[in-house]
């Protein structure tokens, strides 16, 4: 594999940040060439991600309080569009990892492609660059549908667009629309299709079809009809899905942290993982605090009682409570199933 944005940074055709080049992590090929219908005269589009340097993800390590005075240097892409060299027309992005972690769990198209775009599309992956594409599924969910079909409803309306300009003034008057966002109006439907029914993307499965498109072998009426009948039948797939509703936030931030600490080494002085321990303690604090709400619930007299008097105590099982037997716990010596006074777990929780 053989980095275009770095070959290109060599040869001084580009000039982007040193750690873009230096710290690349992954790259792409996107567009009609991931879709399986390019042509020889067909744009390169390329996608990829870098790890910035460690002060710019975490600003405080550079002295920054966010907010507040110098707020340091930041980076979230690079973008190069319209790049010409060796006969070709590149347009470059390249994101932060932290933001193409963010656009990918938010289902943006051109970001979930880019996870799944075929092996000879991969012009670079450094180890961590593999890990992340490796765990591709964790970024799928429920929200590739809204955000898919909302992508595919911008493509019907460009298509129908009869005065165009530049490179797609000739596609309309060829076609009599313009077949380039028709044909991603049907692959995007069809992505979205993939995804929800089998929760797995083939970019080249109908290449042959998107072919066509381009072509012009579909009438404008049959492109509309089209949308039309898929959007009703991918609602449904939509309440059959078995995805989650949203990404798992957890999973994908232990991905992200891990993709860190593989590229700068500990990361003890940039993040403070949370403790289980103070958690769990930090959680019986607000039962406590809870329960002291209730202290003042009304006798039937008028009055108030305290905590204490609020749940009597026991001698034995009453009727239509479980005993420790019903309830699976095991016969381990004398049980005290009186309520602990919040105070004790409060002077627990302190001495700690």
């Amino acid at each position: 594999m053989s980095s275009i944005v770095q070959a290109l940074a060599r040869r001084g055709v580009i000039t982007p940040p040193r750690f873009v080049v230096s710290n690349l992590q992954f790259e792409s090929l996107m567009g009609s060439h991931a879709y399986g219908v390019a042509t020889d005269v067909s744009d390169m589009d390329i996608y990829g991600w870098c790890i910035p340097p460690k002060e710019i993800l975490f600003p405080h390590l550079a002295g920054v309080i966010p907010g507040f005075g110098d707020q340091g240097q930041r980076f979230e892409q690079y973008q190069q569009p319209h790049v010409e060299a060796d006969g070709r027309d590149y347009d470059l992005t390249i994101y932060n990892i932290v933001k193409y972690f963010k656009l990918c769990a938010d289902c943006n198209p051109n970001m979930i492609d880019s996870l799944f775009v075929p092996e000879n599309c991969v012009k670079h992956a450094t180890l961590v660059g593999q890990k992340v594409r490796e765990n591709r599924r964790l970024f799928l969910s429920k929200r590739v549908w809204p955000r898919f079909k909302g992508y595919a409803y911008e493509q019907v309306k460009k298509l129908s667009n009869k005065q165009p300009v530049g490179k797609r003034l000739a596609v309309v008057q060829e076609h009599g629309y313009d077949v380039k966002f028709a044909y991603h109006v049907v692959r995007l439907l069809s992505e979205a299709e993939m995804i929800l029914n089998e929760g797995d993307l083939d970019l080249q499965r109908n290449n042959d079809e998107l072919k066509a498109i381009r072509r012009g072998e579909w009438a404008e009426a049959r492109v509309h009809a089209h949308f039309d009948t898929k959007v009703a039948a991918l609602e449904e797939a939509y309440g059959r899905c078995h995805l989650p509703d949203r990404p798992d936030e957890v999973a994908l931030k232990r991905l992200l942290l891990e993709c860190l600490e593989d590229h700068y080494g500990n990361l003890d002085a940039c993040v403070t993982q949370p403790d289980e321990y103070r958690s769990a303690l930090f959680a019986i604090g607000e039962v406590i605090d809870r329960f002291r709400r209730t202290e003042g619930h009304e006798h039937p007299d008028g009055g108030h009682r305290d905590a204490e008097e609020a749940v009597p105590e026991r001698d034995g099982p009453s009727s239509g409570v479980s005993t420790d037997d019903d309830q699976g716990v095991s016969d381990a010596g004398p049980q005290d199933d009186r309520p602990v006074c919040p105070e004790k777990l409060e002077d627990a929780a302190t001495q700690i």
